[in-house]
């Protein structure tokens, strides 16, 4: 099936380019690779257009898996009409799908099937039409030892009515709109629980139109209501859509006009208030939890795109009081060299020890985590002369006790205890983010908002989504990456990246990308979807450090050729790839986009796009006590929400910057602004010692 002009309309993206796309998808092709390597089949769309598409597909073949269960179902009972079925195949949302199965989905009792039993559907029916006036002597003439009484018989009659109107798809499509356009969602304190439910406060009396209100409100109020603090409901106004709904079914006068219009409160009350609710109350979740992994995953982005020290040698330290500082030595691959203890109280044996490991193993960088006693470190060690240049950084150690505990951390160093692992985690942190961090759950790194609230499997498809994305666009080293990193590589995944570490380790360093093929289990396609992500440090071949797929090498020869000189002068010479008429070399399925994005390869080969490292230090403020409004002070950027961003200045909460105070202008996205990571100057507005808060602005800075 062509599901491309179907997609069309949902993304916006013309449906050849979708065509190509789910074309390429099919045939086992990853996301980066769409995006790096096939912009002429595709357009030159990005990550997250081919993501879309993708996503969109995936619900287009659930849709179908759906359409093909239902009509299945409606056939066995032997009620498939030409008509139904022609209704179905056209539907085109789950929603209508599910609305065209209502009367047909096997139920269990309710009280319009148990009177229906009863020989009530008659009645029902006349009473519906709406014609008769003595209601009472129609409803005696089905009194059976079931139904003793009249009331009972107009009762059913009632729940029969109800069911229908709830069924009916036009009144379901009133109500959604209804809905939509007028819903409010409300919180209320649960009663007695205002003193254990205070971290709610804000949500106890609290109303506003559904369609306004953030992700963060929403989930932040649902974890109240989950938590048993909060009530929480999502309604348009009762009274308005019921006189609605009786405008389209009260069309008569008398008795039965009067028992109709019983059954439209009841149906809306009892059936369709409830069943739309809980419709809004899961889409407008989806919507939340969409936009909660959005905020998330550019975090982590950010966060796994940091700039790297690079291959320095380092000391990494967890800092601590009571038991000490861990200290660990690493080489320049990261490789453990020498573990170590110093307290900060004898600090005469601590600065020796530190001066000793230094010069031995020519320490060139300290990495110091930011947890307890870590500003404490960072002012003992900037006090130490070490004889040598020594730079000292502070690094965020979130994640880093889990990685300590894992399988992962267990595999990598068996015979070390858990406090060396974290140490290690801490120095290879500064030395390359996103080797290390993609060793830990993303969940566990301290970024985003609400991520244990969120629809866990759409969390954990963004953010595997985003490392993925992250690790192809800088490209790694195939000779140094860990089993880990490789994972991540397009086209690989845990056994092929397996299989290199162990191929790497038996026959030495890969010398060409083509030696690729002797991995055992990786065949043509996984090659041909990993080898433009993977580099060769020092290949003889010059372009297996860069990001030029080996399919395009033969390309590279002609250009250098053509211009009478070998490869290697074109990455050194500026003015002959300058020379290059790149429309000579358009082709079959190689066009400029390619060909352009080849010369950038050569201009700057292997370079790492992430930048460098550079260090910080705090004002001389320690803890809430130190802090008053007015004060202007250095922080880094830890977290980002859709309300503003986290900022650490070196106290031990870190304080908000609102999205109100984000700029001298409005602000959307505090994205737009401000980044992970990055170095501001932030003003104290406000402290609120009893709740351990610190408000801060950047605006006139």
């Amino acid at each position: 099936m062509n599901y491309a002009p179907r997609i069309a309309p949902i993304t916006g993206i013309p449906a050849r380019k979708i065509e190509s796309v789910i074309q390429l998808l099919e045939g086992g092709a990853t996301i980066p690779f769409i995006a790096r390597y096939r912009k002429e089949a595709t357009g030159e769309l990005d990550e997250v257009q081919i993501a879309d598409i993708q996503d969109a597909w995936k619900k287009m073949l659930e849709l179908d898996k759906r359409r093909e269960t239902i009509l299945q179902s409606i056939e066995e009972q032997g009620k498939l009409t030409p008509e139904l079925r022609k209704k179905i195949e056209d539907a085109v949302t789950m929603t209508e799908l599910e609305d065209l199965y209502l009367p047909y989905r096997p139920k269990r009792k309710t009280r319009a099937t148990m009177a229906i039993e009863k020989g009530l559907e008659p009645l029902a029916k006349r009473i519906f039409q709406q014609r008769d006036k003595e209601v009472e002597t129609l409803a005696a003439q089905f009194i059976t030892d079931q139904v003793p009484t009249v009331e009972d018989a107009l009762q059913g009659a009632r729940d029969i009515m109800a069911e229908w109107i709830s069924e009916d798809l036009k009144t379901r499509d009133k109500v959604r709109r209804m809905f939509d356009r007028g819903a409010q969602i409300s919180s209320r304190v649960v009663k007695g629980k205002d003193d254990e439910g205070a971290k709610y406060r804000d949500y106890f009396d609290w109303s506003e139109p559904l369609s306004k209100c953030p992700s963060h409100r929403l989930l932040a109020m649902r974890r109240g209501e989950e938590e048993g603090f909060l009530r929480v409901s999502i309604a348009p106004e009762e009274e308005k859509a019921v006189e609605d709904l009786e405008y389209m079914f009260v069309t008569g006068y008398g008795e039965s006009a009067a028992e109709v219009r019983t059954a439209v409160k009841d149906s809306y009350k009892r059936l369709l208030q409830p069943s739309i609710e809980t419709e809004f109350r899961n889409s407008s979740k989806e919507k939340a939890d969409t936009e909660a992994i959005r905020v998330f995953a550019e975090n982590l982005r950010q966060l796994l795109l940091s700039a790297p020290l690079g291959e320095k040698r380092v000391m990494g330290i967890d800092p601590g009081f009571r038991t000490g500082c861990k200290v660990v030595c690493l080489d320049a691959s990261g490789t453990l060299l020498k573990y170590s203890a110093i307290f900060l109280h004898n600090p005469f044996e601590a600065q020796a020890e530190l001066e000793h490991l230094v010069d031995k193993f020519q320490i060139e960088a300290i990495s110091v985590g930011n947890g307890t006693a870590g500003r404490e470190t960072m002012d003992f060690l900037r006090k130490i002369n070490f004889g040598r240049p020594v730079e000292i950084f502070q690094v965020n150690e979130a994640g880093a006790s889990i990685y300590s505990a894992s399988e992962v951390a267990r595999e990598e160093f068996p015979k070390e205890d858990v406090t060396v692992r974290g140490a290690v985690s801490i120095g290879r942190r500064l030395m390359d983010p996103l080797a290390e961090l993609v060793k830990i759950d993303p969940k566990s790194i301290g970024v985003g908002q609400y991520q244990h609230d969120v629809n866990q499997t759409q969390l954990k498809d963004g953010l595997d989504r985003t490392v993925e994305s992250c690790v192809n666009s800088v490209g790694i080293n195939i000779n140094t990456a860990s089993k880990h990193l490789l994972t991540y590589v397009s086209g690989l995944g845990p056994v092929l990246a397996k299989n290199i570490v162990e191929y790497r380790t038996e026959n030495g360093p890969f010398t060409k990308r083509s030696d690729l093929k002797k991995v055992p289990r990786l065949g043509d396609k996984a090659f041909e979807q990993c080898a433009g992500f993977l580099r060769i440090r020092e290949a003889k071949n010059p372009l297996d450090n860069t990001a030029v797929h080996p399919e395009r090498y033969a390309l590279v020869e002609e250009m250098a050729a053509d211009l009478g000189c070998k490869v290697t002068d074109l990455i050194h010479d500026r003015e002959k790839r300058n020379s290059i008429d790149l429309k000579k070399y358009v082709r079959g399925d190689v066009g400029l986009p390619t060909l352009k994005d080849i010369l950038k390869e050569l201009e700057k080969p292997g370079l790492d796009p992430r930048g460098a490292a550079k260090a910080f230090e705090f004002a001389n403020v320690r803890s809430l006590e130190d802090l008053h409004p007015g004060m202007i002070l250095p922080g880094i950027v830890t977290n980002i929400t859709n309300f503003g961003a986290f900022v650490d200045i070196g106290v031990k909460d870190s304080g908000l910057v609102h999205v109100s105070q984000l700029a001298d202008k409005f602000v959307r996205d505090p994205m737009e602004v401000v980044s992970l990571g990055q170095q501001v100057t932030v003003r104290v507005v406000e402290v609120d010692m009893v709740r351990k808060r610190v408000a801060l602005s950047m605006k006139n800075l």
